[in-house]
């Protein structure tokens, strides 16, 4: 599948879709969790908080004590992650044994008296905390002192669980793309299966098993289909047309090559045989011409037919017959070799002609034998060989390229190959001429997608 297909570009740019919706989403849902989590710890500050706050009071001698520290036994371990001070403008400082020696360098904000405050900053060991702080009035002798007080929580386990969920995250969204990725493929065979129909109809289209597309397709595609048969059906009429204007124009020419015929019939009864001669040849010339280009429009204009099929022994017989008439063919013997009953998708008329044309080519070059062979279970392609001296293969060559007639090369009416070739690539078929092993000539009709001839 090549990056021109449309199927292919459709899926890649759905793929790259997912991974950036995913690659969002589990950024975004990362981070959530950590903020999920980094408020769930501030809850958990709160409280401590409180109890802190509740076992605050003043001894005799006007100091700070904590009747009731916090219980979680984490500030009781030195450096254990979770941390309270308590300080007043004194400069009395209370801390847990968790902080050791060290202290919470909280930040220059006076917050009033039950309101809350939250920050994020360094404390021990360079770790990551969060505080919650409030500031409370303690009654010192004859008046009321502001005490700071502060709970901390290492955010390291905010990372480790955001690390934690982000891998099992991971999985889940990769095995969410798989699904994806299989759907948009699923979706895209889908929505190009109306354009794989129109390909389809296309093709019976060209080979004339119907006339027009079919219009039971998505409404999106409908006015392409609308208009490919409009182009059809003009494309019909400009056929009927042609053929109109080559068969006025083949009728007009022959009442003056007629009477061109009577005129060289004259000059040859009063002697003038030269220019009698040139005569004929020209109008032999304009005959065959004529001839040619009213095969050319009839072919093209049954080549699209619906449905026709020429069964190929009856009409090989009755060419045969034919042939064998001619005082040229009554010295060679003639050989059918066609197995099975084949039928060939070509009209009968312009099939006669095709065969015609080559029997009488292979009757007239052969030395003593013609063998015409098909077969109905193998390739459908029709073989008219010969014994005689056969064509060089550079000349071959020669012969089947366009414009190159070899009609015109020699004696013998018909056709010729230039017809030949015109009828058949009507068809979608083909003329190709070999080496035979009767020593002669093979020329083989055959389809041009044919791989075996």
């Amino acid at each position: 599948m090549s990056w021109g297909s449309l199927r292919l570009r459709l899926v890649a740019g759905g793929l790259l879709a997912i991974l950036i919706a995913l690659t969002i989403a589990g950024a975004g849902l990362t981070l959530l969790f950590e903020r999920h989590v980094t408020r769930t710890i501030g809850d958990d500050l709160d409280v401590y908080l409180k109890q802190l706050v509740s076992g605050i009071d003043v001894d005799a001698q006007g100091k700070l004590v904590v009747g009731r520290p916090p219980t979680d036994p984490r500030f009781s371990d030195p450096l254990s992650g979770l941390y309270w001070l308590v300080s007043d403008d004194g400069g009395q400082v209370l801390r847990s044994r968790s902080l050791w020696d060290t202290a919470l360098d909280l930040p220059q904000d006076e917050p009033s008296p039950r309101e809350l405050h939250h920050h994020v900053i360094v404390g021990p060991a360079n770790a990551r905390l969060l505080v919650s702080e409030r500031r409370v009035l303690l009654t010192m002798g004859d008046r009321r002192a502001p005490v700071r007080v502060a709970v901390a929580a290492d955010l390291a386990r905010v990372t480790a669980a955001a690390s934690q969920f982000a891998k099992d995250l991971a999985l889940a969204l990769g095995v969410l793309g798989v699904v994806l990725a299989a759907a948009t493929s699923i979706q895209v065979g889908l929505g190009l299966r109306p354009l794989d129909a129109l390909r389809r109809g296309v093709a019976d289209v060209r080979s004339g098993q119907r006339k027009h597309l079919p219009v039971d397709v998505p409404a999106e595609v409908r006015p392409l289909v609308e208009e490919v048969n409009s182009l059809i059906d003009a494309q019909e009429r400009e056929i009927e047309r042609s053929r109109s204007r080559a068969a006025d124009l083949a009728h007009g020419l022959k009442t003056p090559l007629a009477a061109l015929a009577a005129d060289v019939a004259l000059l040859r009864q009063r002697g003038e045989q030269d220019v009698a001669q040139a005569i004929e040849a020209v109008g032999d010339t304009m005959s065959r011409r004529v001839d040619r280009e009213l095969a050319r429009a009839r072919a093209r204009g049954t080549a699209r037919q619906r449905g026709i099929s020429t069964p190929l022994r009856p009409l090989v017989q009755s060419l045969m017959l034919t042939l064998a008439r001619t005082p040229a063919a009554q010295r060679l013997e003639f050989k059918t070799c066609i197995k099975g009953e084949p039928s060939l998708p070509l009209d009968r008329t312009d099939l006669a002609e095709v065969l015609g044309n080559l029997l009488e080519n292979a009757a007239r070059h052969a030395k003593s034998q013609v063998r015409i062979a098909a077969d109905a279970t193998a390739n459908p392609a029709i073989s008219i060989e010969d014994d005689g001296p056969g064509i060089a293969s550079a000349e071959r060559a020669r012969v089947l390229e366009r414009g190159v007639r070899l009609d015109e090369r020699g004696e013998g009416a018909g056709l010729g190959l230039a017809i030949v070739q015109d009828v058949l690539s009507a068809y979608g078929w083909q003329l190709v001429l070999t080496d035979s092993e009767l020593g002669g000539l093979k020329a083989i009709v055959a389809p041009e997608d044919s791989r075996r001839l």
